[in-house]
């Protein structure tokens, strides 16, 4: 089926986003297009897979902070038990850090939080045309990685930087930055104990961090700058 000529009310989507009030927004732009239509919401992965399971959706946007995991496993899941369902990361997580790693894990798109409301509709419709969807700079900074002789800021990232670390470090990571002890990041990420403690010791001797308490400033430190960088980033185009 060709969804990018669907009829009206055919392009059914699933949203899953921890937030109920970020979903009730996404549902209003999105179901103000004729054409698109939410058949349902979620709030936790394990939900998710079974909406997907019992709904399939044509496309699920989905956020990559959950109530029982890391969006970015559910993609790579989803991806895998249901190949034809399209998949669209929408979060407050750093693009340049993260719009990668949905590819990767086999998302075809990528919208910041910041600028929902603005684009997700052209990232929905550019997905079910069957092509990629990410903000025009890093689609710009991704072509220059591609070049010979690249000189772009990710070729030239020090040793210590947070892109090294692997999909869960990072998870682990941000989860110590917004305050998680280690135990309720092991509830919420399905890991024991141990496993954790394993990442943190990793996660450090990525970033080269002596302990643990500066490895929580750190992960505290670049929480905020995502977070800042993002609504910079927001004012600036607000601006021109």
């Amino acid at each position: 089926m060709d969804l990018s000529s669907a009829t009206p009310a055919s392009v059914r989507i699933l949203l899953v986003d921890d937030h109920p009030l970020v979903r009730k927004g996404l549902a209003s732009v999105i179901s103000s297009q004729a054409d698109l239509q939410v058949i349902g919401e979620a709030g936790a992965a394990t939900e998710a897979m079974r909406l997907i399971e019992a709904q399939r959706p044509d496309l699920v946007v989905i956020d990559l902070t959950l109530e029982d995991g890391h969006g970015l496993d559910l993609i790579r899941q989803s991806r895998q038990s249901f190949p034809d369902v399209r998949l669209l990361a929408v979060s407050m997580h750093d693009e340049a850090l993260f719009a990668e790693r949905v590819l990767q894990s086999g998302g075809q798109g990528y919208v910041h939080k910041a600028r929902a409301a603005e684009e997700i509709i052209t990232a929905i419709r550019q997905i079910l045309a069957g092509r990629t969807y990410l903000s025009p700079e890093l689609a710009e900074q991704m072509g220059r990685k591609t070049r010979p002789g690249s000189s772009s800021p990710e070729a030239k990232q020090l040793p210590s930087s947070v892109g090294q670390l692997s999909n869960r470090e990072l998870a682990v990571f941000e989860m110590i930055g917004q305050g998680w002890t280690t135990r309720q990041i092991a509830d919420r990420l399905s890991l024991s104990h141990k496993t954790v403690e394993t990442h943190r010791e990793r996660i450090k001797r990525k970033l080269h961090l002596e302990n643990g308490p500066a490895l929580v400033k750190r992960a505290v430190e670049w929480i905020v700058q995502s977070r800042t960088g993002a609504e910079a980033n927001r004012t600036a185009e607000n601006v021109t």
